[in-house]
């Protein structure tokens, strides 16, 4: 089972790289632009740092998954990144425009970001990490 945790790993950080460049480089692009006083300048934000949390989420994500849930299958995938994408889009989208000054609209697009990334994380890691034994529903 540790190869398959392993090439779950990979196959979210890589899913939630791409998402984060699409979501955030691209689709939220003018509305940072027009927030600019709230983030530090592109030249100072810590990009390394940033690749390094995702790494550290993807192995969490994909870990509490193969080793406490259980029936291990496609819809226990997606159950698990559904529920996980919530709780993580309001507090960190919804919870955010509590204290921070940034537009509903930001707020919202986090919280569906979140959603998002963390149900297609559900997917793959649904698709990748079964037991032996187990069957994928």
């Amino acid at each position: 089972m540790l190869k398959k945790v392993i090439w779950a790993v990979i196959a979210v950080f890589i899913t939630w790289s791409l998402l984060d460049f699409l979501i955030h480089g691209l689709f939220l692009k003018s509305t940072y632009q027009a927030t600019a006083n709230l983030w530090r300048p592109e030249d100072e934000m810590k990009m390394g740092l940033m690749s390094f949390i995702t790494f550290i989420f993807s192995l969490c994500f994909v870990a509490i998954y193969a080793y406490l849930i259980h029936p291990k299958s496609l819809s226990t995938g997606i159950r698990y990144g559904l529920i996980l994408g919530f709780a993580t889009g309001v507090s960190m989208g919804l919870g955010s425009y509590c204290y921070m000054p940034i537009p509903l609209s930001l707020a919202i697009s986090w919280f569906a970001g979140s959603l998002i990334e963390l149900s297609i994380a559900g997917v793959i890691v649904g698709f990748l990490v079964k037991s032996s034994g187990e069957f994928n529903n």
